[in-house]
């Protein structure tokens, strides 16, 4: 086992496990989901730093790539950590939380979305031979700017929405939310396939394979917890609002004026 942790992919991926299921123990326990996001973004912020720490070699690209992680994680973790504190509990865990065995199956699927997520930046970080910076550094650097910030203007714009007391019972539209139903994961998307272009300079032979970074974020939002969840609550709570059924027809549900 000792031989197997000196590759940094393992380490991270056993730390990763170590990580989500100590603290599924705790939230199980306690039955509370309230944690739950924070301690996913906070993963990807502690791996992010220990991989650049663990491969000792701080090239420029390294440090960039990590920042980035690491500035996303924080951000996002606190923003949903305080959404958490304010709304009292997640519905996505409305009949998880008191599941045990349901809710170990929710904290896994996290272990696995920051592992899988993050494969680039750990490949980058455990590179041992620095390469000059490429157009395909700044290319994904660019796009995480663009992804990072059209998901944190997005998640600003729903909050300032839901914190007035006259938007109660109405739908968001404006701002980014009017050319596209779920601005803040087109964010996420963009942001995790830049992190990809950035890391790919580097990557030899099969490590391309860590394309399915962002595929994989895209997958999640897309297909399984992010989209499809939203929609259907959207639909259950404003079903019957003309004005919401017009919404979704003329606004792309991600990539504004395309799908």
């Amino acid at each position: 086992m000792a031989g197997y942790m000196d590759n940094m992919l393992v380490r991270s991926f056993v730390y990763d496990l170590a990580i989500q299921w100590g603290l599924f123990g705790v939230a199980a326990y306690f039955q509370t989901e309230k944690f739950y996001d924070l301690a996913g973004s906070g993963t990807f912020v502690f791996l992010a730093l220990q991989s650049l720490k663990w491969g000792e070699t701080y090239f420029l690209r390294q440090k960039i790539q990590s920042g980035m992680v690491v500035t996303w994680g924080i951000r996002l973790g606190l923003f949903l950590f305080t959404r958490i504190l304010k709304d009292g509990h997640d519905s996505r865990f409305n009949n998880v939380r008191n599941n045990p065995k349901r809710f170990f199956i929710y904290w896994t699927v996290q272990a696995l979305w920051v592992w899988l997520t993050l494969l680039p930046t750990l490949l980058v970080n455990s590179n041992k031979k620095d390469k000059d910076l490429t157009k395909r550094d700044y290319v994904g650097w660019s796009l995480w700017i663009l992804g990072f910030l059209c998901e944190a203007i997005a998640d600003h714009q729903k909050s300032a929405f839901r914190s007035n007391p006259d938007n109660a019972k109405q739908f968001i539209n404006t701002g980014l939310w009017s050319i596209s139903r779920h601005p803040n994961y087109l964010g996420e998307i963009m942001l995790w396939t830049g992190l990809f272009i950035s890391a790919s300079p580097v990557m030899s032979s099969n490590q391309h394979l860590s394309v399915i970074s962002p595929f994989f974020v895209a997958f999640l939002l897309t297909r399984v917890s992010g989209i499809p969840m939203l929609e259907r609550k959207g639909l259950k709570r404003y079903g019957d609002n003309p004005a919401y059924m017009e919404y979704i027809k003329k606004t792309a549900v991600l990539i504004p004026y395309i799908y």
